[in-house]
């Protein structure tokens, strides 16, 4: 029996040498984790924070949205105009180079014609004459 109880007192001083090497990193092991349950207390505030922020942000943006398409509609009709006046203008110019093409081409007929027949001298004293008939008119 003896023995049995030295045997016990040993295994209890180790126990009590490992509880003792063991205390301070259980220690550290219990701030650790207080400290974790600090940030764990505070994440729900955060996590709150950060959605209505991110709902106040989406909020803006859909608002801004709105206005830019309420714009846009307001001046869809000056650009329906503008386009508009584009194409006539692209229409018009288009008449006036094929008027101008026309032009040029009885011209280059008539100086060709001029040319082969020797009449450039009749045909310039006859343009003279017509500036000095309008010019005192």
């Amino acid at each position: 029996m003896i023995w049995i109880g030295i045997g016990l007192i040993i295994i209890g001083i180790a126990f009590l040498g490992i509880a003792g090497a063991l205390f301070k990193p259980l220690m550290k092991l219990a701030d650790l984790f207080q400290s974790v349950q600090k940030t764990t207390d505070q994440l729900p505030e955060t996590v709150e924070t950060i959605t209505s922020q991110a709902t106040d942000v989406l909020g803006t943006g859909i608002d801004t949205l709105q206005q830019v398409n309420q714009q846009i509609k307001e001046l869809s009709p000056i650009f329906h105009l503008i386009g508009d006046a584009g194409r006539a203008t692209n229409r018009l110019t288009s008449s006036v180079l094929k008027t101008a093409d026309g032009l040029q081409e009885k011209t280059e007929e008539a100086n060709a014609m001029i040319g082969s027949k020797n009449l450039q001298g009749i045909y310039g004293l006859a343009t003279i004459g017509y500036f000095l008939a309008t010019r005192n008119k």
